[in-house]
């Protein structure tokens, strides 16, 4: 079998998430869209505890625009303080941002009340004295400020759990492939030491360049074309073992370079096609290894002769297909997938990879 050993060492793409500021970016419309909502709901219920039905309409229109008065210019402070509160500590920035919200509930009262305030007569929104109409509505402004930013830190925290969880289980996962690669490849090796040890030679030089890629776990995803690379590597070692019995077919151009891919995501399923497809056959065997691209997705594809009956294919096969399946889901949600087809004498596995978003440019 002779390849090219084209494509280098694999490269990650996605940078480790880093921890945030646990208040959201309020400058953007879905924030202002909540802000105006979570707002309505507080006059809503303002409204409805005055318990004055008669002028119920009247008096949720004043409220409401009292109310989205404060809560869109708490929302434009905290807004524009955002780059300066990064700097603070977690504690720092829940301390300063409450104190901006009540800071901008005191001042939007002493407006309303110098503009709107009606002398000598009684309001639904300003009634009674300057003192009672402003601890009335900064008691209001400081318990519904206290619940927003509490809502704020513990999803901060939970997505950063999640997130956490996430790695860890990318991790667990990468890490039940290597052992099993390792040993596959080190047999391999140790056929050839004796027999042929300027083969097995080479057959190391090629697993060091294995290890370089595999060991690097800078980044989650890499490029296809790495993957691609690293798999050639593999066969080239599996190809010393096997001789004429193992023939790999290429039926893919080179892949673009906007598909990414999990590390370690095709080596297993190749193993697994030399392992049920070609070593119970005395004759060996063809391995086919395809790709196209199908509008915004890739789908690369690898089939082996498939015995009589099937048996080869047992549970022992399931192990590294559930492993890359969840990798794939953990990444690409449902528009990464794994598919597989037996039939017609031959066993198929199908890899959907969708391109990355373009991010800018013509």
């Amino acid at each position: 079998m002779k390849e090219d050993r084209s494509g280098g060492r694999a490269r990650g793409t996605a940078e480790p998430a880093r921890p945030g500021m646990f208040i959201p970016d309020l400058c953007g419309i879905r924030a202002l869209f909540a802000v105006v909502i979570v707002g309505e709901l507080v006059a809503f219920i303002l409204t409805l505890a005055r318990g004055n039905f008669d002028d119920a309409a009247s008096d949720l229109a004043l409220v409401s625009l009292f109310v989205q008065w404060i809560g869109l210019s708490a929302a434009a402070v905290l807004c524009f303080s955002r780059r300066w509160l990064q700097r603070l500590p977690e504690a720092g920035v829940a301390v300063v941002s409450y104190g901006l919200i009540l800071a901008v509930v005191v001042l939007v009262c002493e407006i309303a009340w110098w503009i709107a305030h009606p002398e000598g007569a009684g309001s639904p929104l300003i009634a009674g004295t300057h003192a009672s109409f402003l601890f009335r509505t900064s008691t209001v402004g400081a318990i519904v400020g206290a619940l927003v930013l509490r809502y704020f830190y513990v999803q901060h925290h939970w997505q950063l759990r999640v997130a956490s969880e996430a790695r860890a289980r990318m991790q667990a996962l990468q890490a039940r492939i290597r052992p099993h690669f390792l040993f596959n490849c080190m047999n391999a090796i140790a056929s050839l030491t004796r027999s042929d040890p300027a083969r097995a030679e080479q057959a190391i030089e090629d697993l060091a360049d294995l290890f370089r890629a595999t060991l690097d776990e800078e980044r989650a995803l890499v490029p296809l074309a790495g993957e691609l690379a690293l798999v050639r590597r593999y066969l080239d070692i599996e190809a010393l073992r096997l001789q004429s019995r193992l023939v790999v077919a290429w039926e893919l151009a080179p892949p673009p370079d906007d598909v990414f891919i999990p590390q370690l995501s095709l080596q297993p399923l190749v193993e697994n096609a030399i392992y049920h497809g070609i070593e119970p056959a005395p004759a060996g065997g063809t391995i086919r290894i395809g790709g196209a691209l199908h509008g915004d997705h890739m789908q690369i594809s690898i089939s082996n002769p498939l015995a009589a009956g099937g048996s080869t294919h047992a549970a022992g096969n399931r192990l590294a297909q559930d492993n890359v399946r969840q990798r794939l889901a953990a990444h690409y949600g449902d528009a990464g997938r794994l598919d597989i087809t037996a039939g017609d004498g031959e066993y198929r596995v199908t890899v959907t990879l969708p391109r990355a978003p373009r991010t800018g440019g013509a």
